[in-house]
């Protein structure tokens, strides 16, 4: 492996090249024309062109990447997050065209991407599972029949679900008809497949989920595990670790669960497994991300361990650097998605120019960001400007420095979820860990304005 194309764009974009650099590789940035000016064009080796500004015609274009490779010379593809990233169908193209996938084999997206049969696997390893359908329900009858016998409220998904999208919560029958055909039709607009299942809807849960990696040897650790239940509409705005209300206990058992899972299938890179506990902490599986997250950093920054390298080394065949007993973690972390949406009026994205982009710093406090002074927020993906990740000796210290921090931070010309963010940090059952994955629509639906309290 020499030369490595970033099949993404963005922050994400931007952190594997720095990855990339630091090992002594190569780097190829594709982009699409609404990003000629972006950070991960200018910091990459070569940069390429695959289409226009609409992801369908760029970043989603199998064929054009393949021919930036062809073009390039590059000999590997880091799909990133999001985009192909979770797509078992790329991951075989570049195999057979003799491209390494920085990422799991093929097969194991495939099973695991699969949410009926991910959900079989983790019932095969004995890790809890919510009752719900036994695989795909194939019409409106037969989930009828399965919401009665689970009963309400029940979550309706979709199996080659992600980003929140492809859900519906049915509370009656009388909504079940309605949720499930808007379901059905979101999951085949966004995926290319309607299959549905259906699951008992957890009462005020938590999400939490767990990092995995593994390499090709069989060698498996869990990096501990992010709280990601500050949520809007199933959408992650803050994730912090460890979780305030995991017991040492708990954190031994869900991650073992969480390796046993991935282990069954071959897996190899790094993962997340996610799950949902209840009030008795009772976790249960949720779903497998095959890739890298959002909010790697979180890990990252309490394991001191370099996620991206690792999956990168892994990729070129080599073992993992370390092994479950060398982690040691430090103190707490919490990351803030810092996006360009407006908080007072629903988180509508507010794409546009960044008349200035000042970001904070100073001990332990890192951004993570595609932005600049001048940078233009393109309406056609993602509205994310910056991560701003703190870590603290404690949770407290760490709430102070984030305090600090987003009083350093500086944007104009758009809106941003700064004020949410400040809103949050002094939120009393922020502050004492007493919320639900629902905590914030709740907040939202009680028409709380989100700015900065007024000490």
């Amino acid at each position: 492996m020499k030369k490595i194309l970033i099949a993404n764009r963005g922050e994400i974009a931007v952190r594997i090249i720095r990855a990339c650099h630091d090992l002594g590789l190569q780097t190829v940035a594709v982009y699409s024309e609404s990003d000629a000016e972006a950070l991960h064009v200018l910091l990459a080796d070569e940069a390429i062109c695959i289409g226009e500004a609409p992801s369908s015609k760029s970043y989603l274009k199998i064929s054009n990447i393949i021919s930036a490779c062809e073009i390039t010379g590059a000999d590997a593809i880091h799909p990133g997050y999001g985009f192909l990233s979770e797509n078992a169908n790329f991951a075989k193209i570049c195999e057979s065209c003799g491209l390494i996938f920085i990422g799991p084999p093929s097969s194991a997206i495939g099973k695991l991407g699969n949410k009926a049969e991910a959900k079989a696997i983790a019932k095969k390893v004995k890790c809890p599972i919510i009752s719900g359908s036994d695989g795909i329900v194939l019409d409106m009858k037969e989930g009828i029949g399965v919401a009665r016998k689970v009963g309400y409220p029940i979550f309706i998904k979709a199996v080659a679900g992600g980003g929140g999208k492809g859900i519906r919560i049915a509370y009656s029958e009388e909504e079940f008809a309605k949720k499930f055909m808007a379901a059905k039709a979101e999951a085949e607009a966004s995926f290319n497949n309607g299959d549905i299942y259906l699951e008992k809807m957890i009462v005020n849960p938590r999400h939490v989920e767990v990092q995995v990696v593994g390499d090709t040897y069989g060698n498996y650790a869990y990096l501990g595990e992010r709280d990601c239940s500050i949520q809007r509409r199933r959408q992650k705005l803050i994730e912090e670790t460890p979780s305030p209300i995991l017991t040492d206990s708990i954190r031994k058992k869900i991650g073992q669960a969480a390796v046993d899972i991935v282990k069954e299938v071959g897996y190899y890179s790094v993962g997340t497994v996610e799950f949902l506990l209840d009030e008795k902490k009772n976790f249960y599986f949720m779903e497998v991300n095959t890739r890298i997250q959002v909010e790697h950093t979180v890990t990252e920054e309490l394991t001191g361990i370099d996620l991206v390298q690792e999956q990168i080394r892994i990729a070129q065949g080599k073992q993992l650097s370390f092994r479950q007993k060398d982690l040691t973690f430090r103190g707490h972390v919490i990351q803030c998605r810092i996006n360009a949406e407006n908080p007072n009026a629903g988180f509508s994205p507010c794409p546009g120019i960044l008349d200035y982009y000042i970001s904070p710093g100073g001990p332990h406090v890192r951004v993570d960001s595609a932005c600049y002074t001048g940078y233009k927020i393109p309406p056609h993906y993602d509205s994310m400007i910056a991560k701003l990740i703190v870590r603290g000796t404690n949770r407290e210290d760490a709430i102070r420095k984030v305090r600090r921090a987003l009083k350093e931070f500086h944007i104009s010309g758009v809106h941003s979820t700064i004020p949410f963010h400040q809103y949050m940090m002094e939120d009393k059952r922020y502050l004492t860990g007493d919320y639900t994955l629902e905590y914030v629509d709740s907040l939202i639906a009680a028409g709380c304005k989100f700015e900065p309290m007024k000490s």
